[in-house]
């Protein structure tokens, strides 16, 4: 192995936390801001890089540092490494509501291309890249689709998606999904953008106008509720400047009125 290997628990139906087992010496690496508790024994420190390599020189970790930057995540990691002499937890949870995925990249063929989001902690020796979809659809309507994280290794990885995670096989079909419904898929997968149906189809469908396709053998992970898509909602109906939102016609909306005063 050359990623340390760990032991975990995935715990919760909803809204999900992974608690990851380090024996004594063994280390797991997080995004930034992921980690929800940890026990006695743990001692953690930021660090520019993923430690993959650890003979990689200053201007290495500076160039990582800068594709990071363009995926919008932080330009370090932090490190959780057990210094104790028993095995110790620590926990990592999503920044939203949503379910994590556990992937074995041993027996996934050793590399996962996923949403440049998707990443929350993997073992330590697990090479965390970006990767550019080489297309022009994909590049100018792709959206999120068009700079996608990569994952290598042999040990264990865990990967956020929102809502709920479906996972599709596939072995030389074609599946079409949101781009933001697009959580992650294997080696052996062909991943593009192309045009949604029709121009009336395009511009009134409601369902974007672009849509990814992945085309070829290997597992794909969707998500129900892409974040993006919760914060539109949450931001069109949320007030407006002067305290009135959408809902002001409604029950409850009466009845805060009411609470605070305004009853014109």
């Amino acid at each position: 192995m050359r990623c340390h290997e760990v032991d975990y628990d995935i715990i919760g139906s909803e809204m999900q936390l992974v608690e990851v087992e380090l024996d004594p010496g063994e280390t797991v690496i997080a995004e930034a801001g992921a980690m929800t508790y940890m026990e006695e024994g743990i001692d953690f420190q930021t660090k520019m890089g993923d430690g993959s390599n650890p003979d990689q020189g200053v201007m290495s970790k500076l160039f990582s540092a800068g594709k990071r930057m363009i995926t919008g995540e932080s330009v370090f990691t932090t490190h959780f490494s057990n210094q104790g002499y028993g095995k110790r937890r620590v926990a990592f949870a999503a920044p939203y509501p949503g379910n994590i995925v556990a992937l074995n990249m041993a027996q996934l063929g050793e590399r996962i291309v996923c949403q440049k989001d998707a990443f929350l902690c993997a073992a330590l020796g697990t090479k965390i890249d970006i990767t550019f979809n080489r297309r022009l659809g994909a590049g100018l309507f792709g959206g999120e689709g068009f700079i996608l994280q990569e994952l290598t290794g042999d040990g264990m990885a865990f990967i956020q998606a929102g809502g709920t995670v479906i996972e599709k096989k596939l072995n030389g079909e074609t599946l079409r999904v949101d781009t933001g419904c697009l959580v992650g898929f294997t080696s052996g997968i062909e991943y593009d953008i192309q045009r949604a149906g029709n121009l009336k189809s395009m511009i009134f469908g409601g369902e974007g106008m672009f849509l990814a396709t992945l085309k070829g053998t290997g597992t794909v992970w969707l998500q129900s509720l892409p974040f993006a898509r919760m914060a539109d909602r949450i931001l069109a109906n949320a007030p407006s400047l002067s305290g009135k939102g959408k809902g002001e016609g409604s029950l409850l909306g009466g009845v805060g009125r009411i609470i605070d005063g305004d009853n014109h």
